[in-house]
């Protein structure tokens, strides 16, 4: 029987060669998750690590590289082998204990690897280039980053925009949100409560190897990432991961047995579950991809539970409504994702200013909408996984204002993203929650 260690690990030329293919498609306006699914399954691990610290990494790089380059390569794998690179050399790539895996290669291995990588027939006449720049990057280290890092994309790896408005928003903590993003966050689990006891799963995963720290109601977070399919109760249904914030929206709508319960906006599917497993209520479970919905049925199926599934335009009411109001509604609505670049790194490279305003506009109309569907004496959840309050606070005070009869409750507002050396039940994304209660 073969095991992992009859299979050696790919070269790091093809590792860096993919992880360029995945960066320039995200150039290009593709997600990176997207972007790791065309990779070939061998090189998929290895190349999500590199991406991912490359795309933390990606401001400086490319401020380095402005310094190198006296004009852009024509080709933009060249361009981002040459990113990929350097930002494996220029900061101290997260080592064995980092929770991204990206694993430590000596400079000279980087350079050595990365001039392999050119062999292919479009890379080949870039060779001498992707040498030289990065050789004289290795002499000249100190003095190219200390140009980088007098701008505020190569300080801070977000786009200029993107540190202007939390500067904007937060004055006295804009630099702690950036810093939050510099690793990934850890992978924690919510015990699916039908088919599980967090202190039995708990112990399953010592068993294994696997220390938690018990988070919220429901959660259990890892002190060290493993793939979901190596984990105690995987196939059997007993968890699902999903952030700690995250975690907060099911309880905050307070289901009951009986209830008639809308998830406007599902996929993929945690906050659908989450409701599920805590009573036994008639569920709608809308989004506008019918692909995205599919794999809201899988998780439902894999973990025990059902819903209605339904492709559809959550702001166009009567093209799936059937008239009946529903006692609780959760609108989690589209938004920049702008709390979540700990676990993915490329939605500040994807996101452009105007996007706040357009993704805004778009809550606005989907929350309007639903307040249509919601009963008397029922309650509406308003959220987002972002951190700029035009799709937060700003929305849950507009939709006060624009609905005499919405009342507001306690719910937690605006989270931040915990930064990267905080306690592990403190692990949580940026997100933002507003409840309100139709009178």
């Amino acid at each position: 029987m073969d095991t992992p260690m009859n299979h050696p690990a790919p070269p790091l030329a093809d590792l860096l060669r993919a992880a360029a293919q995945a960066a320039a498609a995200v150039d290009a306006g593709t997600s990176l998750t997207e972007a790791l699914a065309l990779t070939p399954p061998a090189l998929r691990p290895g190349t999500q690590a590199i991406a991912f610290h490359a795309m933390r990494h990606r401001g400086t790089a490319s401020a380095v590289a402005d310094q190198l380059l006296a004009r852009r390569p024509p080709s933009p794998l060249a361009y981002q082998l040459l990113l990929v690179a350097l930002a494996l050399l220029e900061g101290e790539p997260a080592g064995a204990d980092a929770r991204d895996g990206t694993p430590r290669y000596a400079a000279h291995t980087v350079v050595d690897q990365a001039v392999r990588a050119t062999a292919s027939r479009e890379l080949q006449r870039y060779k001498a280039l992707i040498n030289g720049c990065l050789r004289r990057f290795l002499r000249e280290r100190d003095a190219l980053l200390a140009e980088a890092r007098r701008h505020a994309e190569g300080q801070w790896n977000y786009p200029a925009w993107w540190v202007g408005q939390l500067r904007r928003d937060y004055p006295g903590q804009w630099q702690a949100i950036l810093r939050a993003g510099e690793r990934g966050g850890p992978l924690t689990l919510r015990v699916n409560r039908r088919r599980a006891e967090r202190v039995a799963l708990a112990a399953a995963l010592r068993q294994a190897g696997v220390d938690s720290t018990p988070v919220g109601e429901h959660g259990l977070v890892l002190a060290r990432a493993r793939p979901v399919q190596q984990l105690p109760g995987f196939a059997q249904g007993w968890w699902s991961v999903q952030d700690a914030a995250a975690q907060l929206a099911a309880p905050l709508l307070g289901v009951r047995d009986g209830m008639r319960v809308l998830d406007a906006c599902a996929a993929p599917g945690g906050k659908t579950a989450h409701l599920l497993e805590l009573a036994d209520v008639e569920l709608l479970a809308l989004d506008a991809d019918p692909h995205r919905l599919a794999r809201v049925g899988e998780n439902l199926d894999r973990l025990g539970l059902s819903a209605r599934l339904e492709a559809a335009d959550a702001a166009a009411v009567e093209s799936w409504w059937d008239g009946r109001p529903f006692d609780a509604v959760l609108a989690d609505v589209p938004c920049t994702a702008s709390g979540i670049v700990r676990r993915h790194p490329d939605i500040r490279w994807l996101r452009r200013h105007n996007d706040i305003a357009r993704t805004a506009a778009l809550q606005v109309r989907i929350a309007d909408a639903l307040w249509q569907v919601t009963a008397p004496g029922g309650t509406l959840l308003y959220a987002t996984c972002s951190v700029f309050p035009a799709e937060g606070e700003r929305q849950a005070q507009a939709f006060a204002s624009r609905h005499a009869d919405a009342r507001r409750l306690d719910a937690p507002g605006q989270l931040l993203p915990a930064p990267a050396d905080a306690a592990p039940h403190a692990q949580h994304d940026g997100f933002f929650y507003a409840l309100f209660e139709k009178t």
